[in-house]
């Protein structure tokens, strides 16, 4: 399935000059929603011990694949927005900057972690997340977007680990 011909264009979202890639389109569709999580657990079954999920759209990937998977999910989240004691990373994106939390404990150290989100842009909220594991004495087994925006240097960002998107904007 081709994925680009569903995700919506919004220009100047959140700000002007920016085009906000949505991908509610593909989870409105569900035979294109099963096609898209089906993409991300065939190049991920039996590699991972965890989902990181990172908010909120990552969340709703995350939800799906670790019920596939059988695997614990973990959430994260921008500052404030979890219970309990957390780790925080700052982390630049394309037109801010923001902090990260995880809840601490909530990796087991050692294991095999997959990051999850809609979008790779600058690498910034995937590189925070991995710096989040990484805290927890976790590995990232690798991280995994429905889209890519190319040219923004996110991949650059997260060199050492694999990266699976499934659409890719030059």
């Amino acid at each position: 399935m081709d994925f680009k011909t569903l995700i919506s264009d919004i220009p100047d979202f959140p700000k002007p000059g920016i085009i906000f890639r949505d991908i509610s389109p593909i989870l409105a569709d569900p035979e294109a929603a099963e096609e898209l999580i089906n993409a991300f657990l065939d190049k991920w079954e039996g590699k991972i011990d965890a989902i990181v999920a990172i908010d909120a759209r990552g969340f709703v990937l995350g939800g799906a694949l670790f019920r596939d998977l059988s695997v614990p999910l973990v959430l994260v989240r921008k500052k404030g927005k979890l219970p309990g004691a957390c780790t925080e990373c700052a982390y630049d994106l394309e037109y801010g900057s923001s902090v990260l939390e995880m809840q601490k404990g909530s990796l087991k150290p050692g294991a095999r972690v997959l990051i999850v989100d809609d979008l790779l842009a600058t690498g910034g909220t995937a590189e925070a997340a991995c710096k989040l594991v990484l805290m927890q004495g976790a590995v990232v087994a690798g991280c995994a977007f429905v889209i890519e925006l190319a040219g923004l240097g996110g991949r650059e960002k997260l060199a050492g680990y694999e990266v699976q998107s499934l659409v890719t904007y030059e």
